[in-house]
């Protein structure tokens, strides 16, 4: 019985690992670890065969021969992966529309790290570079060492032991590829068992969109550039292809097609005499190695995931990132994609665990970048091969018109393929009813909740507040109906959030029952001490000086940060505090004077600054306004609510502040205590669980599980 490919047992796997995750749900993420594991072996020879194949590359050479060489696959190679690098700025453009909002996270308010290039590409100790990943240090070592073997006179000995280690490193590459049936199950079940469909919808824009790029640089503007410097036509160039497209296609293995593609090549010089013809097979015999060892532009075009995954977790990569983005990604995929990626993903704060999602993609999308490598290959022999045999032309008049009919396709290329994604993908925004539906994890409300402002309690003389609260046995907290994401009402218009789970315990602690009544920002410190209304205030109110002495403040339970809220289209203008120094049309609304109109002043000391009672007044005349200054924490979650808006922290201007509770100013016994409490609410762990749940939005939505053939229609297990 005929045993079957390779191939064939990576699309079984594939099927076979979407049927298990949809035949048994989210009870497939016990098969993660096996995918997890799959890509570490992919990693794990990776490295170790660069340092051996850059340096026995090289130095099979002679200088002469590394230069021609060099001079040639250098000039057509750039201006290959300029066209992939061109597609991968061109083709987020078909991606639709999409209304995206978020959680506040952590990584907004982590100062971006400057990449140090002359760190990150010459390596001082190449061993380092190697244990901690940093390819373009490997990179530059590997070259560096094969132009010294050049001149070595008896190296032989030493490039056949690089040989060997190559060979043996290969070998390890190819017991790991034996095992990618296994891996792909192991990924595609997870993926299929945990996936949602709105996630499966968005996946398409990353298939459909890679998919453009490669036909159009495979069938278009590789073989049309060939055919517009030389004498072959363009079916010369693809029948010289064809039969090693189809093979790279099939098998996914570029390597394997490298001697039909060569032979291939070389058909299309029989026409020139002897001489000449040998040296030109010569150079396609050279050319096609040393590319293959190069990144080719199926690898290059996988940069369009980066943007991909941006646009995919609501962090998009805007264009002052691209530059950035095509230099460290082109020089990481040096190394390996399996590297590269993950890398580049943290650089510019994509969540890293988007590369598993691109290993799954790789059973389609990896035969498209073998395709496309192989045609890479193709026009790098052609071209070296046809300047060595002078046969290389500049014609300018069909340079022109390639490029011309280049441009219109292209055109036609990127709106078409946006025209179809934006009338596939589900483009529904759902973030804001996520919120509306929070609940309490923890502390379940157990008080009263009143709408109206209370009338003043009745306060025993002499009585401190603790004592006034236990003889009474009712804890009074004022409450911000507006105080998202620390105090609001959700859409079961039940009283929610941060703060109202933190009294709550507080209550049931003391022993006493809790009642909440709104109150009015302008009045809090009259609630707290004249006509005292309440025992304490709530909402993720900053302890700035100016209510620090009108008020009684307890320790801080968070430090929030200062961030200014803006239309997304505005978010470069406000990056800098310093480019706002000399702004004259500038109308910036603040939650709480004079602390923060003060600093905003002074940062823009022309901007009219105004006091607001609350952020729906911002959103809901955002004509009238440029900013809106308040926490990032709070900012993010009313962001939710408002999708046009984003959080912007200035880079010059970081600030953090204190929240804390406000009490009556005599209150010093009833300070301590819930002083004392909030230590001890941050030591067992309550602090950082409500955290993550209010201010993060970890399970913020109550998460149903994944439908399965054999939960939904067998009925086992419910």
């Amino acid at each position: 019985m005929k045993r079957l490919s390779l191939t064939t047992l990576i699309l079984i796997g594939l099927v076979l690992g979407i049927a298990v995750g949809i035949f048994i749900g989210e009870r497939a993420e016990v098969l993660d670890p096996i995918g997890t594991g799959f890509i570490r072996l992919l990693q794990m020879a990776v490295l170790p065969y660069f340092v051996v194949s850059l340096p026995l590359g090289f130095g099979r050479l002679s200088y002469e021969e590394a230069k021609l060489m060099g001079v040639r696959l250098t000039l057509f190679s750039l201006l290959l992966w300029a066209m992939a690098i061109l597609m991968v700025v061109l083709l987020p453009m078909t991606f639709p529309a999409i209304e995206s909002a978020s959680f506040f996270s952590r990584n907004i308010v982590e100062p971006a790290q400057d990449v140090d290039f002359v760190e990150l590409y010459i390596p001082a100790n190449p061993f380092s570079s190697l244990s901690d990943a940093i390819i373009p240090g490997v990179v530059v070592f590997g070259i560096a060492v094969g132009i010294a073997l050049i001149g070595v006179p008896q190296k032989q000995q030493l490039l056949t032991i690089l040989d060997s280690l190559a060979d043996a490193l290969g070998r390890i590459t190819g017991f790991v590829v034996k095992l990618t049936p296994i891996g792909v199950f192991a990924l595609a079940a997870s993926a299929a068992g945990t996936m949602t469909l709105e996630d499966l919808s968005r996946l398409q824009v990353y298939l459909i969109a890679y998919t453009a790029g490669a036909v159009l640089l495979t069938f278009w503007l590789v073989p049309m550039l060939v055919a517009s410097m030389t004498p072959f036509r363009y079916r010369d160039v693809l029948r010289a292809t064809r039969d090693p497209l189809v093979t790279g296609f099939t098998t996914g293995n570029l390597l394997v097609v490298l001697a039909m593609l060569a032979e291939n090549c070389k058909q299309l010089f029989q026409e020139q005499e002897e001489l000449s013809r040998r040296h030109a097979e010569s150079v396609v015999d050279v050319s096609l190695p040393i590319a293959f060892t190069f990144p080719n532009l199926g690898v290059v075009l996988l940069l369009l995931f980066i943007p991909f995954a941006g646009w995919f977790t609501g962090n998009p990569v805007e264009w002052a990132q691209y530059p950035k983005l095509c230099l460290l990604g082109f020089f990481s995929f040096f190394g390996s994609v399996e590297i590269g990626l993950p890398f580049v993903l943290q650089q510019l704060r994509i969540p890293t665990d988007m590369f598993q999602l691109h290993v799954v993609t790789l059973v389609y999308i990896g035969r498209l970048a073998t395709l496309l490598a192989v045609m890479h290959l193709a026009g790098i022999a052609l071209l070296s091969a046809a300047g060595n045999a002078g046969w290389l032309k500049f014609r300018p008049q069909k340079l022109g018109l390639f490029a011309g009919v280049s441009a219109a396709i292209l055109l036609v290329c990127v709106g078409g393929t946006r025209f179809v994604l934006q009338s596939t993908v589900d483009q529904a925004y759902s973030k804001d009813q996520v919120l509306a539906g929070m609940q309490s994890i923890k502390y379940k409300l157990n008080g009263n909740v009143n709408r109206q402002i209370p009338a003043p309690l009745e306060v025993a003389d002499g009585a401190s507040p603790l004592e006034s609260i236990r003889e009474r046995k009712v804890l009074r907290v004022g409450y911000d109906p507006e105080g998202l994401p620390f105090s609001f009402f959700n859409k079961q218009n039940e009283l929610v959030g941060f703060d109202i789970e933190m009294t709550q315990a507080l209550a049931d602690e003391l022993g006493v029952e809790v009642q909440y009544f709104p109150y009015q920002k302008s009045d809090m410190a009259a609630g707290l001490n004249g006509s005292r209304r309440y025992d304490l205030l709530v909402g993720g109110l900053f302890a700035t000086t100016s209510r620090v002495e009108k008020m009684r403040f307890s320790e801080p339970y968070l430090d929030l940060n200062l961030s200014f809220i803006v239309p997304d289209y505005r978010k470069h203008e406000f990056a800098k505090l310093s480019a706002l120094k000399h702004r004259d049309d500038l109308r910036i609304g603040v939650l709480e004077r004079p602390y923060f109109g003060s600093r905003i002043q002074a940062a823009a000391p022309n901007a009219e600054v105004e006091l607001l009672d609350s952020p729906r007044a911002f959103f809901e005349k955002a004509s009238e306004f440029d900013a809106l200054v308040m926490s990032a924490e709070a900012g993010s979650a009313w962001t939710l609510l408002y999708p046009r808006y984003s959080v912007v922290i200035p880079e010059d201007g970081r600030l953090t502040v204190s929240v804390g509770y406000p009490m009556p100013l005599d209150a010093m016994h009833l300070e301590n205590v819930i002083s004392r409490w909030i230590d001890l609410k941050r030591k067992d762990g309550t602090l950082d669980e409500l955290y993550q749940h209010w201010i993060l939005g970890q399970n913020a939505e109550k998460a149903e599980p994944r439908w399965n053939v054999l939960t939904n229609v067998l009925n086992w297990g419910i």
